[in-house]
């Protein structure tokens, strides 16, 4: 570490993030082999940053640490071999956190340029959402033209993403969410059905809407009870892809249902494509910004908000109020 220093969220313990997160100052990074230092412009917020503050995610940093996964801004330093030049503009994604900050580190394999037409917001907002649900709908699922795509808590960032996606792969699209405002923003972004969980039996409008047919791949970021139900409503030789877990109850489905609908239950965790190596990503990367380009695809922002209030970008993270994504800004 370097002598230089930051002001940055941190977390000393695990905890809830009202209780533990604090802002402070700490060693500015030095960028090693492969790795560029990024002057923080914009980061968005995930549910997994939740999870990181908790110390329940995946991936764990060593405390005292910093959360945020993805953000975007200028080029500072760089190490040996880094792709980057200093001045370049760059999105990062840090699988361990550490964006919310006034800089953090990027390596090769997890950033990329960002051009000039494509806003910060759009860019902090972008890689996990959209990458996601591009790799969950194409490499896993193989999404078709023509067929149906059900897309649970169809409002929150990834949700939003699969519908742009779907449709523009050439799918049906229904969206389900829990309240009206929310179907109205799914509505808005190219579903051609909505579903309020809430108020309307799963099941029984996915088989009218689909005239007993059932959906041919269902996208499924909250897991709980209503994988329950949607498990239900899945088309003979569908897929079920598994995104994440919301609701916070990890689900079962039978091996005999597997079978007797000739059905595919897939998992996607996007980050392994790159902590694995993978060159898809990046061609991922790079295909967004020409959907962005042609106004294929838009990142939908719920609220952008200052550093100063990085503690209510998450309460709205945690109280599920969000369509989209919160994108804090420096």
């Amino acid at each position: 570490m370097s002598t230089a220093s930051m002001q940055a969220w941190q977390f000393d313990s695990h905890g809830h993030y009202s209780d533990v997160l604090h802002w402070t100052t700490r060693p500015l990074p030095t960028p090693g082999p492969g790795e560029a230092l990024v002057r923080t412009s914009a980061v968005s917020l995930n549910f997994p940053d939740l999870l990181i503050i908790q110390g329940k995610y995946q991936h764990k940093a060593p405390l005292p640490a910093v959360p945020g996964v993805e953000a975007v801004g200028v080029v500072e330093a760089v190490g040996p071999g880094s792709k980057f030049k200093i001045g370049d503009r760059a999105v990062g994604f840090c699988h361990s956190g550490g964006t919310l900050a006034d800089a953090f580190l990027v390596h090769n394999q997890s950033a990329w340029t960002v051009p000039a037409h494509v806003t910060d917001g759009q860019a902090a907002a972008l890689s996990v959402t959209y990458g996601t649900s591009w790799f969950g709908l194409t490499h896993r699922a193989h999404l078709q033209a023509g067929e149906t795509l059900l897309v649970l808590g169809a409002a929150g960032g990834v949700g939003l993403a699969a519908i742009q996606l779907g449709k523009l792969l050439g799918a049906t699209v229904i969206a389900c969410a829990g309240d009206a405002k929310k179907l109205a923003v799914c509505r808005d972004n190219g579903a051609d059905h909505l579903i309020d969980y809430r108020s309307e039996d799963l099941v029984e409008r996915v088989k009218a809407l689909t005239n007993g047919h059932g959906a041919d791949v269902i996208y499924d970021p909250v897991g709980g009870d209503i994988f329950d139900q949607a498990k239900r409503c899945v088309a003979w030789d569908g897929r079920i892809v598994i995104i994440g877990f919301a609701a916070g109850r990890i689900p079962t489905i039978e091996t005999n249902r597997i079978l007797l609908k000739n059905m595919a239950v897939i998992g996607l965790a996007w980050g392994q494509y790159l902590d694995r190596g993978s060159k898809l990503p990046e061609q991922a990367q790079f295909e967004f910004y020409e959907m962005i380009a042609r106004r294929q695809i838009d990142p939908v922002i719920y609220r952008t908000l200052p550093f100063a209030d990085v503690h209510e970008g998450l309460r709205i993270i945690e109280s599920r109020e969000v369509y989209g994504k919160v994108v804090i800004t420096r």
